[in-house]
């Protein structure tokens, strides 16, 4: 029986290319998120060996409705990515924006807790789950105006690395992928509330920032290593990206 891979934020960006990579690779993908007419587009591209599910990861009753439709599906749960997140403004702390980093931590942190504990028994049940979180090199390093979004992947791999020590000895692998600099379509563009031309700056000059193919390509390897192989955590950045504030720019 085919096993069923879901990956939330599917809609565009790294979890778009994260389904179709998965779908390649043999998986049956639940790809869910907000935005129906994008799952729609998306598994029509991918073809049959993909679901689309309106998810709100803010939301129970909504990753109720995943986990439902999930369990209709019939396979084993061998692989769960939490992809969904983003970030929101640049303020400093001083004059933080409130609601901003209530959303970066309801979608960021409480969304990954939501969709991590719907899905847990299911994977478990599997007898070899993979549960795969998307971070960011800003889980580990601030920088100035970052902080809600620092705040908010520093908790979410607390998250995953207290869950990997509670978890242990149960057949379900726990990996973090912390990638640095992605260029998508959306990701700066929503950070700078839709202003293109901020949203260009971040990349000005970066010759070869990681796109989100690069990221799938990666979660699809350490979801395809043999089931006793667990990369516990791992860090990617474009080569012109040598640490969160050090990065190559050509005039």
């Amino acid at each position: 029986m085919q096993r069923i891979a879901v990956v939330t934020g599917a809609s565009s960006g790294i979890g778009a290319a994260t389904a179709r990579s998965l779908a390649g690779a043999g998986f049956h993908v639940v790809a869910a998120a907000r935005r129906v007419d994008r799952l729609d587009a998306l598994v029509k591209e991918i073809g049959p060996d993909a679901t689309a599910v309106a998810c709100d990861v803010t939301s129970d009753e909504s990753v109720a409705g995943l986990a439902a439709a999930v369990t209709e599906l019939g396979g084993p749960l061998a692989l769960l990515v939490n992809n969904a997140g983003g970030a929101r403004g640049v303020d400093p702390v001083a004059s933080g924006s409130v609601a901003d980093w209530q959303w970066m931590y309801d979608v960021n942190v409480l969304g990954t807790l939501r969709v991590t504990k719907a899905l847990l028994p299911a994977l478990e049940a599997s007898g070899a789950g993979t549960i795969v979180t998307i971070g960011s090199t800003a889980a580990f390093t601030p920088y100035e105006g970052g902080g809600g979004y620092v705040a908010a992947k520093h908790a979410q791999t607390a998250l995953v690395g207290t869950l990997r020590l509670e978890i242990v000895g149960k057949p379900v692998r726990v990996v973090e992928i912390d990638p640095g600099m992605v260029r998508t379509d959306e990701f700066a563009l929503n950070r700078f509330d839709g202003d293109r031309d901020k949203a260009a700056a971040v990349y000005a000059g970066v010759k070869e920032p990681l796109l989100a193919d690069d990221i799938a390509d990666i979660v699809t390897f350490a979801a395809t290593r043999p089931q006793h192989v667990n990369i516990d955590r791992l860090v990617v950045r474009p080569i012109a990206q040598a640490a969160q504030h050090k990065v190559h720019r050509e005039s």
